[in-house]
């Protein structure tokens, strides 16, 4: 709407858009947290008493410090043979894509919790394990059950799972380095794996790095599969628990605290993380952006 000035039109006088809809959205949203919050604090089947009587206990910490030991272990696991995973699949020996490509494509084509469950049961499949000559004699035999505990079963399960989805992340990290990283580094006579842990590899974390720690994140979370093997962390030490007390949801609902908090945690370590390895390519944004700026403001 404009207010003519004689023979000029005057200023514009702009009129805000309403959007009815969001605020009726909120309201929504309003109502259901109040309803949720109401629920929380009045229903009694959440016992929060029974839940602070194990939050601390024994039997709980030891849950979530094998959750913890099992998230280390199947992501240092899985980044370092990922990253063998991702070697072998840019190699231009066809053999070894062909490895690659096959174990990739059984990792990720099976569910994780139903190779959990065959590596807790190998025993099966293989009473025994031997050292010797292949298609040979075995010199030194033993029975799997007494060498594989568990906690072994559930890592390795975890271990191998992870290294197929950290493989393609990691390809998918050094495809994103200019391939002139490569033809520069071999000029100055590196090999092939100098210029890959040198110069490609520290270049590619920008890109490494927050899928990483998603998948982290999310590794945090898939160790309560490792009941199928069965091993003792945080969801099935709460099994355990409500298996004697009857307190399924409170012994649920505490195990999803401990899970945020964990979680909440490794989410600001990745905040800072992705930050670290962002700071070059920002910073170099930032540079172009003050000289295209000076260019500009130039005669």
């Amino acid at each position: 709407m404009t207010e003519k000035q004689g023979n000029r039109p005057g200023l514009i006088r702009a009129v805000p858009v309403r959007h009815p809809g969001r605020w009726v959205a909120a309201a929504v949203i309003v109502v259901l947290a109040a309803m949720l919050v109401n629920n929380i604090v009045t229903n009694t089947a959440y016992n929060w008493a029974e839940q602070w009587k194990y939050f601390l206990s024994p039997p709980v910490l030891n849950g979530v410090r094998n959750t913890i030991w099992l998230t280390l272990v199947a992501m240092v696991g899985g980044v370092l043979f990922g990253i063998v995973l991702a070697l072998m699949r840019l190699s231009p020996n066809p053999l070894m894509r062909g490895a690659s490509w096959l174990y990739l494509w059984v990792f990720r084509g099976t569910p994780l919790y139903t190779q959990l469950l065959i590596w807790g049961n190998i025993g099966a499949l293989f009473p025994k394990l031997g050292l010797g000559i292949p298609f040979g004699p075995e010199f030194v035999t033993a029975q799997t059950n007494a060498l594989y505990s568990a906690a072994m079963a559930a890592a390795l399960g975890l271990v191998l799972n992870e290294a197929a989805y950290m493989a393609e992340i990691i390809r998918a990290g050094i495809l994103s380095v200019d391939p002139g990283q490569n033809e520069a580094s071999q000029a100055l006579g590196m090999t092939r794996m100098q210029t890959m842990r040198r110069v490609v590899l520290p270049q590619a974390m920008r890109v490494i790095v927050p899928p990483t720690g998603n998948e982290a994140i999310s590794m945090l979370k898939n160790t309560s599969l490792v009941a199928a093997v069965p091993y003792l962390e945080l969801t099935f030490t709460a099994q355990t628990i409500y298996a004697s007390t009857y307190q399924v949801i409170p012994m649920l609902v505490m195990v999803c605290i401990w899970y945020l908090i964990l979680s909440s945690l490794m989410m600001v370590g990745q905040y800072y993380l992705e930050r670290h390895y962002a700071r070059g390519s920002q910073q170099s944004r930032m540079g172009l952006r003050a000289r295209m700026s000076r260019i500009g403001g130039a005669p």
